[in-house]
């Protein structure tokens, strides 16, 4: 056994026997009975603060908690009244239930399949499908919300009537209780441990980032933290914290975690989005890692935006990825885009430059030929589709499209900028020309051309096929171009032969191109290096209606390239760092606002290998033109002469001629038809033995099948390789 006895100081053990025995003596000294001296205006010291002597503190504090006492009444109302709120919020996501996010997605797949009739069709009878079901919803929400409600009513209403003073008191304490129970801090919606759907995942995530000395990330348990940064970056007043509400859960997505947030009356996502700055200073995270967008939702509004913020400094991740048109054969620009890369997300973005032109602009050395290397990657994969190509200093950036262009000049000099000029009339003349064709078409056959736009199907013939129009090192060719003149038709007359600035009559051809082009298949790309009010006319920025920043210096940089509504509206290209090199931030236009992604890598010999490619699959469709067929002919002349020898050794398989006999040239025209009509119904047996003798084929006397000896080819010959004579 163990004794043990307590006193309040020392304790001490002896052993008795086989047990242990435990015995505490008290060693306080005795009570004094001698009354202390008074103690006048002293200040005695108690752990490490100055207090007053407890003689004159317990009046106080007896009226501090008197005080407190009156402060919880008080709070407890305050939690009911916040608890009702939150039912109040509880009931409307109950009511919503994520079909305006289904019906959202909907009408997005719809405008998505525009111009297919099947998939729109599809689309649309998705769209009614979740149109109505959401209405089926709301009409059981509403019978269930009426039915509870009936019910508590009378309820009520029947205790009211048949019971005293002391029943409505209990159902005044009844309802103030779930509201208090509902409204306490750490309960409720606001609060990550009560939702059921993100029971596996933390509704808030920590920031993960390292940070830099001295400084550690915030980490936001809950609405309250959001808040209260929110406060701290004064985009809402300490008495605005009751009106401010995070709209359903804060959740994870991606690398990071996100948020909406509703303002109080008065407040706007603009003016929000224009503090990610000192906001990013309350989360104590860098300004990158933040992204702000007003909630365009179709239950947002003005004063509700959304936020997301990375765990890592740099959710881009560091290193290069490949793109997956470097090992792609072939690819349709028009059905599938471009392929640009990652956002900070992780989710994969693609460009759709169809009917608009996209402006590039930011710092040397942060990637720009990287994204233009995409989309020129794109375009020189599918054969149909014309490239011009004008670069204001030369350059291997861009040589390897020499293969495919239609037009090709590197350079600013006087020279090459009337080659210029002359491009950009030719091109634009010949699209109006196309317009107009586009416009008989429409009035004679509608439905070959509906809306009098052009359509896939009309971008495979021949003439009428897209058009990316691609300028880079813009900030050299209007540097060059300032210092020129150009004359204009009847300006001798009118300014005595001074001419106009050469840059504005640039500016203006640019901005035409894109203006006039657009719906008969032009798109433009302007690349530029230094974004600033004399590089960046605001001319041509107004019609590119997509618009992508790099890195760039300051705010007014990334006004020049983007424009002010979308720096505006929280795109930060200028908040980007060293170690965002190929992270760009794409404003498209559209009510989705801006978004910031990393760029696939295209290098230099893979962009000459899918030029290579794009070569070969244009002489196969029979639309290399201009520049590069000039440059090619060679090249050309081969592919076609061994496309033309292995037709007709087809024809000879058709035709079923023996070994050892050989056709005329009339009899092996006549084969060729029935192998490909459309490629060989004009030709006759003078225009076969001309196209024949250029790679070095000639007839000689053969025994045709009919056993006759005529002049005409073999197999063999057809089969052996040959050399083009000159």
């Amino acid at each position: 056994m163990t004794a043990v006895t307590t006193y309040p100081n020392l304790t001490h053990e002896h052993a008795k026997g086989d047990a242990m025995t435990t015995v505490t003596e008290d060693t306080r000294p005795p009570l004094s009975l001698v009354k202390p001296e008074r103690v006048e205006g002293a200040v005695v010291a108690h752990q490490g603060e100055s207090v007053q002597p407890a003689w004159i503190q317990s009046g106080k504090a007896r009226a501090e908690l008197a005080k407190r006492h009156a402060l919880d009444n008080w709070l407890y109302v305050g939690w009911a009244a916040r608890g009702y709120r939150r039912l109040g919020r509880q009931w409307l996501e109950a009511r919503r239930d994520d079909y305006p996010q289904m019906i959202r997605s909907a009408k997005v797949e719809l405008k998505a399949a525009a111009g297919d009739t099947n998939s729109e069709s599809s689309a649309r009878e998705v769209l009614e499908a979740r149109r109505a079901e959401y209405r089926i919803h709301k009409r059981w929400h509403w019978i269930k919300t009426g039915g509870w409600s009936a019910a508590t009513v009378a309820a009520a209403t029947v205790a009211a009537v048949t019971g005293g003073f002391g029943i409505d008191l209990l159902m005044t304490g009844c309802a103030m209780a779930v509201g208090a129970l509902n409204g306490r801090p750490g309960s409720g919606s606001d609060d990550e441990a009560s939702n059921s759907e993100l029971s596996d995942a933390p509704q808030f995530e920590a920031i993960e980032a390292a940070p830099s000395a001295g400084a550690t990330p915030l980490t936001v348990h809950g609405a309250e933290d959001l808040i209260t940064a929110l406060v701290k970056a004064g985009i809402i007043e300490k008495s605005e914290r009751d009106e401010t509400s995070v709209i359903g859960v804060i959740r994870s997505e991606g690398p990071g975690w996100t948020a909406t947030v509703e303002l109080p009356a008065g407040g706007t996502a603009t003016e929000a989005i224009s503090k990610i700055g000192p906001l990013a200073s309350a989360l104590k995270v860098k300004a990158g890692q933040l992204e702000l967008s007003a909630d365009t939702s179709e239950d947002g509004h003005e004063g509700q935006f959304s936020i997301w913020v990375a765990n890592s400094d740099n959710p881009f991740g560091e290193g290069k990825v490949r793109s997956e048109l470097a090992a792609a054969e072939v690819w349709d620009f028009w059905a599938n885009g471009v392929p640009l890369g990652l956002d900070a997300r992780q989710t994969r973005r693609y460009l759709d430059l169809l009917w608009s032109s996209l402006l590039v602009g930011g710092l040397k050395g942060y990637g720009k030929s990287y994204l233009a290397r995409l989309i020129a990657a794109a375009v020189a994969l599918d054969p149909y589709v014309r490239i011009i190509v004008i670069v204001g200093k030369s350059g291997p950036d861009w040589a390897p499209l020499k293969k495919i262009a239609h037009a090709y000049v590197s350079g600013a000099t006087p020279d090459k900028l009337r080659q210029i000029h002359d491009v950009l009339d030719e091109t634009i003349a010949d699209m109006q020309q196309r317009g107009e064709d586009l416009e008989q078409l429409f009035e004679t056959d509608p439905a070959a051309c509906p809306e009098g736009k052009l359509t896939r199907e009309l971008a495979r013939q021949p003439g009428r096929g897209l058009t990316l129009l691609l300028v880079d090192e813009l900030q050299e060719l209007l540097l060059a171009a300032a210092m020129t003149k150009v004359k204009v038709g009847g300006e001798d007359e009118e300014e005595g032969g001074r001419g106009r600035s050469g840059k504005t009559v640039l500016v203006e051809k640019f901005a035409r191109f894109v203006n006039v082009t657009r719906f008969v298949g032009g798109m433009g790309l302007f690349v530029t290096q230094r974004p600033d009010a004399t590089s960046v006319p605001t001319e041509l920025r107004e019609v590119c209606d997509k618009r992508a920043s790099a890195r760039v210096k300051g705010q007014g940089s990334a006004r020049m390239v983007l424009g002010d509504e979308a720096v505006g509206a929280g795109a930060a290209p200028h908040m980007l760092r060293e170690v965002h090199r190929g992270v760009f931030v794409l404003d498209e236009g559209a009510e989705s606002g801006h978004v910031s992604l990393k760029a696939d890598a295209i290098d230099l010999p893979e962009f000459g290998k899918i030029c290579e490619r794009g070569q070969q699959l244009r002489i196969k469709a029979g639309t290399l033109t201009g520049y590069a067929a000039v440059h090619a002919r060679a090249s050309v002349a081969a592919a076609r002469a061994a496309e033309l020898r292995a037709d007709a050794v087809d024809a000879f398989d058709r035709l079923a001629v023996p070994d050892g006999r050989g056709l005329t040239a009339d009899a092996l025209v006549d084969g060729l038809r029935a192998v490909c009509p459309d490629r060989y119904g004009e030709i006759d047996a003078d225009g076969l033995r001309d196209r024949l003798r250029v790679v070095g084929i000639t007839t000689d006397k053969v025994l045709t099948p009919g056993g006759k000896r005529l002049n005409g080819f073999t197999r063999e010959q057809l089969e052996r390789p040959t050399a083009p004579v000159s």
